[in-house]
């Protein structure tokens, strides 16, 4: 067994946890800019780029504008 005690698998699962959530300074964002949107956290926006790369154009961001008129006669 690669974990004999339960309290040792925990801690793995926390650490890794605590790791994967670490804020960190993104390169090519200004002091401001982080000031303004907080904090990045790594591995989120990492993903968050991979996920926006393979749906590129399928999402509600990229095709609002053909659907939204620019007046909002309705609302």
């Amino acid at each position: 067994a690669l974990f004999r005690k339960n309290y040792v698998f925990l801690g793995v699962v926390f650490a890794s946890a605590f790791a994967f959530e670490m804020y960190v300074k993104l390169p090519g964002n200004t002091d401001a800019e982080l000031d303004l949107m907080g904090h990045y956290r790594s591995y989120d926006n990492v993903m968050d780029k991979v996920w926006d790369g393979f749906n590129k154009g399928r999402q509600w961001k990229d095709i609002r504008a053909k659907y939204v008129e620019a007046g909002g006669d309705d609302e």
